[in-house]
């Protein structure tokens, strides 16, 4: 089942490339994301075997991740079929929220969709830490070509930033990989295994040192890639750039396959011993990365920028659970769903929004419950459950992680959490409501085209999901989400 996952979209995203009709491509990209969607359903059955002596196996965290991005993905899916049998005309404006199809043919965005997906696939299968540093890396080549896609030089320019920053970071994973080796050398026969489950096995044996010195690299390298400050510059510019169905893809679940990585790091250091060493720096990073999203949601004149920079907040806030152990793993764990799941609705009503006014710039958005009343809906629904109101799942999850810091005594980490989350309330609802309420432009008032099926239908189960979540956790979420917290060192 493993090398299922990984081998049909990764076949279907190259055959992608080559099939001659618009309608085909469609038809494949929904196809592969459903089968996917079941295959991982079906995961939750029965277990798969791993395969590749090991290498390729599904445990409690990579069965995690791997739902939150195949739902997300085929929600996606679903949107990005109906928007490219939208597409009958180029358009020249980089104001749009349309494709180029004279300069980059659809197939490249449909084949590196696929291809995104397969490698996003193979971070959560990965047990060996070089063939998780291998997917991670993959994850940023398939979907550069995502960012890049509308050809104007802001596009350019943040898939540029994208692709150098990342690979500085992941340069340090590499190097990390390395110095976790040196760590696990010894005289037995597997001294220098990178698995997952030997390391965790012999954690009383590695050497400290190397140990502590391999976390930094890791949370430095992959925490560029997750987002956290001040490693985020490329965040705000890709997320903002690229077509609104990536960047829910990039937000969503991107950035959870680089948490992945820091999660598994993190899991070896509690089980050496080190947990308060790597702790201690996920905490600091995390209330860095609130501070700093915080300043720049606070005056936030591009709505979809203030997206990205609540992206960067939501990764702190997941550092911070981390971090802090206990309760907090299990908060972190149901937050990632929950802010992943949560940003693909924002991100797809924001494209929404987008092709009907001509503009990312909040200040020239305004009457969207009357332009688009169901896109104001979901608007205020996304707005309401991305700051952590109730009933929806991130109230759940973020006060699930407040709680771990009233119980470890952390008074200061939780008041200056509650201030951020205070602030970032207030930026993101001056900009959510005058771009809801008040009169609409009446050139948009008079030409916005009705809403269609696919632009309401992903974000309306998307935001149905959350909000479910955060009535009542289902008993097979609740098992894992315990099981995966004892795992990685919540039971502490």
């Amino acid at each position: 089942m493993i090398l299922a996952l990984l081998i049909i979209p990764a076949l279907a995203g190259l055959l992608a490339f080559g099939l001659p009709t618009p309608k085909a491509r469609r038809a494949l990209l929904l196809i592969t994301a459903a089968i996917h969607a079941g295959l991982t359903l079906a995961c939750w059955r029965i277990a798969p075997q791993p395969i590749l002596r090991g290498w390729l196996a599904l445990d409690e965290a990579g069965l995690w991740f791997l739902s939150i991005t195949s739902l997300l993905f085929l929600a996606v899916a679903v949107y990005a079929a109906g928007y490219l049998a939208s597409e009958s005309n180029p358009r020249s404006t980089d104001l749009e929220e349309g494709f180029l199809f004279d300069n980059v043919p659809a197939a490249v965005f449909v084949g590196c969709l696929l291809l995104f997906l397969t490698a996003m696939t193979l971070v959560t299968v990965s047990q060996h830490f070089g063939l998780q540093w291998v997917a991670i890396e993959a994850t940023t080549l398939a979907s550069a070509p995502l960012v890049y896609f509308h050809r104007h030089p802001r596009s350019l320019e943040a898939t540029w930033k994208y692709l150098l920053i990342c690979s500085v970071g992941l340069a340090l994973a590499l190097l990390a990989n390395f110095f976790l080796a040196m760590a696990a050398a010894g005289n037995g026969p597997n001294s220098h295994s990178l698995m997952l489950s030997e390391l965790v096995a012999r954690a009383g044996e590695l050497q400290p040192a190397w140990l502590r010195a391999a976390f930094i690299l890791f949370l430095v390298g992959y925490g560029t890639k997750m987002g956290l400050a001040p490693l985020h510059t490329w965040l705000p510019d890709a997320h903002s750039e690229a077509p609104s169905m990536v960047s829910a893809l990039l937000s969503g679940a991107l950035l959870n396959c680089a948490f992945l990585g820091i999660v598994r790091a993190q899991q070896i250091c509690v089980a050496a011993g080190c947990d308060a060493f790597a702790g201690d720096l996920l905490v600091a990073l995390g209330l860095l990365s609130l501070g700093v999203a915080t300043i720049f949601i606070v005056g936030q004149a591009d709505y979809k920028r203030m997206l990205a920079y609540s992206s960067v907040e939501h990764m702190g806030l997941l550092a911070l659970g981390t971090g802090l152990g206990g309760i907090g793993v299990l908060g972190a764990m149901l937050h990632a769903a929950n802010h992943s799941l949560t940003k693909g609705l924002l991100f797809l009503t924001a494209g929404n929004i987008l092709t009907r006014f001509k503009t990312k710039s909040a200040a020239h958005v305004s009457g969207l419950r009357q332009v688009a009343p169901v896109t104001g809906v979901l608007w205020l629904t996304g707005f309401l459950a991305i700051t952590g109101l109730p009933p929806f799942g991130i109230f759940l999850s973020k006060l699930t992680i407040l709680r771990a810091m009233f119980n470890g005594g952390h008074w200061w980490i939780a008041t200056g959490t509650l201030l951020c989350l205070t602030l970032i309330f207030v930026g993101m609802a001056r900009v959510v409501l005058n771009m809801t309420l008040g009169e609409p432009p009446p050139t948009t008032a008079s030409s916005s085209p009705p809403e269609q099926p696919w632009e309401i239908g992903p974000p309306l189960v998307l935001a149905v999901i959350v909000l479910l979540l955060g009535l009542a956790i289902p008993g097979p979420l609740n098992t894992l989400l315990t099981q995966m917290t004892t795992t990685l060192g919540g039971g502490r």
